[in-house]
């Protein structure tokens, strides 16, 4: 099975991926389909959606199936009958932010972060816990801007600009009182009950040994391969974040961290030598997926 996921995908890849998603998550969810709340579920559609499409900006995964089919299942294990606003958001704008933040063209990337600073800004009236993706777009602007402080002034230019919008609406429609939902700080849901959780201990620890094998080659990497996965690990690093500190019972949070997770572990696939780890760990991978979801309807 690994070799055929390990073949080059193309645009039309992803619109099955999306339809088989699709028809998962609904032969799941087939008897609460009357209370999933529609502008939520639509949000979050279209935030996996781009997320299929980021795979190829980012440009880490050799355009093969294998991310594509990890992120499909990471997807339908930790996407509930239901989903709250603020994640649906977050999907949404992570997505976004990805798209522009790995554009291949200079210039444009460089000219967004009036649009990444307002997409901040929307993710975090959404979802305070969000507040690591600020971090995350700081250094990424520290780390590629050859005008820093410019590009810091966009970024938070784009959320003054979305800040004052929404507190100019609030009060012209009677809210006149801080929400103290704005305090990230003084709202941690750690979690308490690691039953279902251990089902993904495999997982957790083939990640890590990911992890630290790419830091053990390190210097057998290209200049753009070490950049690229140094993105996409400030980028998993600032969801896992907002997972720990706000996750609590809420296993949807884990939508969070589908993608980054599906591009470390679909290169520590490949990278495998031997053709029977790559079977054993996609399989083990897979099982635990699965087996992770069934739990939940226990």
């Amino acid at each position: 099975m690994f070799r055929l996921l390990s073949k080059e995908s193309n645009i039309f890849s992803i619109p099955v991926y999306i339809g088989f998603l699709l028809l998962s998550v609904t032969a799941f969810n087939v008897f609460s389909l009357n209370s999933l709340s529609l502008i939520p579920t639509l949000i979050t559609v279209a935030g996996i959606a781009l997320g299929y499409f980021g795979f190829n900006t980012i440009g880490l995964t050799y355009q093969t199936h294998l991310p594509l089919f990890l992120y499909t299942f990471f997807v339908f294990a930790f996407f509930p009958g239901s989903i709250d606003i603020g994640i649906a958001t977050a999907l949404f704008t992570n997505s976004f932010l990805i798209l522009i933040m790995t554009s291949t063209n200079d210039d444009f990337r460089r000219k967004s972060y009036l649009i990444v600073g307002a997409i901040l800004a929307v993710n975090f009236i959404f979802l305070p816990a969000t507040w690591p993706m600020a971090i995350f777009a700081l250094l990424h602007i520290l780390g590629t801007s050859n005008r820093i402080g410019l590009h810091i002034f966009r970024l938070f230019y784009g959320v003054f600009l979305i800040a004052m919008s929404y507190f100019s609406v609030m009060y012209f429609l009677g809210n006149h009182s801080w929400n103290e939902a704005y305090f990230p700080f003084t709202a941690f849901k750690f979690h308490n009950d690691y039953g279902q959780l251990l089902y993904l201990l495999p997982v957790i620890l083939m990640m890590a040994y990911a992890i630290f094998d790419h830091f053990i080659h390190y210097n057998k990497k290209s200049p753009i391969s070490k950049f690229k996965y140094s993105f996409m690990l400030l980028f998993f690093t600032a969801q896992l974040i907002t997972v720990v500190l706000y996750m609590g019972d809420h296993y949807e949070y884990l939508l969070l961290l589908a993608l980054p997770a599906s591009i470390i572990l679909s290169r520590f696939l490949r990278f495998t030598k031997r053709g029977w780890q790559k079977e054993l760990g996609l399989w083990v991978i897979i099982g635990c997926v699965i087996a992770f979801k069934i739990a939940g309807y226990q």
